[in-house]
């Protein structure tokens, strides 16, 4: 599979990973056809960066630190729990745990898997998709600062609920009032959960402060910003820098690491930034890349130590109109980087 953006897919070409609606729903399946007519509807939607299938990089697997069915149960689980917050209900909080146990499964079971958040986004799933990753992010960060599972689990909640303060926002977010922003009302909604803990509220609170006593919405120094709230801070961060399309242009993975380690110790916490950057991908997976050597390849490996480091499958047309595909392992390759990532 290689990972591309959807001004480069043609017609004909086989969609590598399925596309899913913010309930879970199946939107496109893996492996079908693509048209002209599914190419422009996914462009309508949202969608920006899509898998698709490709002979020369069938072998190329794409781990991933949660499944797409734990996921997707985690995605539904949150649409629940929007529900029942928008209409004052009880949150289901057995149902919610249960899903949240299905994800710290997962994340325990995969924690040497470096992190690449390539799920297909739409308008209709991108917030429940950036929740899920920020859970995810937030729970491999606390796993390598060695919280216990009771904690990660408080952690894991909080994290997915981060932004329930937007649900049915109706005011300006950005409005000069401090309790008219959705940190503050995230935490009014969650803290008379008496289901949750009032630390899952704190992450809501605090997820927009910063180390330095200059954030939102209270402007409070880093030693009164919650561990769980300034863990949160860097995944959401993170998650935003890749896929918030504001500025016109998605950022990619390796500059998005670089602007979180110039914000370490100001805005973020540092030892939280240098424990996030142990597990995220880099270059990911399916990535084309040109190297220093200007030869353009795919990135088909990774290496947990040495993320800036990964393999990459350059495939060139040899003679006799046979392909010449050889593997370059920048581990082992001192003098070859990346120059360039590919769109």
């Amino acid at each position: 599979m290689r990972y591309t953006h959807i001004d480069s897919v043609e017609p004909g070409q086989l969609l590598g990973r399925t596309i899913f609606s913010s309930n879970g729903a199946v939107l496109l399946s893996e492996g079908v056809q693509l048209t002209v007519y599914m190419i422009n509807t996914m462009r309508r939607i949202g969608v920006t960066m899509i898998y698709i299938k490709d002979p020369n990089f069938e072998d190329v697997e794409i781990v991933e630190v949660v499944s797409e069915e734990t996921k997707r149960a985690v995605m539904k689980q949150m649409g629940d729990t929007f529900d029942s917050i928008r209409s004052g209900k009880e949150i289901n909080s057995k149902a919610l745990s249960g899903s949240i146990d299905s994800l710290l499964d997962d994340v325990m079971k995969n924690k040497e898997v470096l992190v690449q958040l390539s799920d297909i986004r739409t308008k209709d799933n991108e917030s429940y998709v950036h929740a899920v990753n920020v859970c995810m992010m937030s729970t491999l960060i606390g796993i390598n600062l060695g919280l216990p599972t009771s904690q990660l689990k408080e952690l894991a909640i909080g994290a997915l609920l981060h932004d329930i303060g937007k649900v049915e926002l109706t005011t300006d977010d950005e409005s000069d009032d401090p309790k008219k922003h959705h940190t503050w009302r995230g935490f009014e909604l969650l803290k008379h959960k008496r289901e949750l803990s009032l630390l899952i509220a704190h992450v809501a609170f605090q997820h927009h402060e910063t180390m330095d006593g200059q954030g939102i919405p209270r402007r409070v120094p880093g030693d009164q910003i919650h561990l769980y709230a300034r863990i949160a801070a860097v995944a959401n961060l993170y998650d935003n820098m890749l896929h918030d399309l504001s500025e016109g242009r998605r950022i990619l993975p390796h500059v998005a690491c670089e602007r979180l380690m110039a914000l370490a110790g100001t805005k973020l916490d540092r030892e939280v930034v240098i424990q996030f950057l142990r597990s995220v991908s880099v270059y990911p997976t399916g990535a084309s890349v040109r190297l220093s050597t200007r030869e353009t390849g795919v990135v088909v490996g990774q290496h947990r130590g040495l993320p800036g480091r990964p393999i990459v499958r350059v495939v060139k047309q040899g003679t006799d109109h046979e392909l010449d595909v050889k593997e370059i392992d920048l581990a082992k390759h001192n003098t070859v980087f990346i120059d360039t990532v590919l769109l």
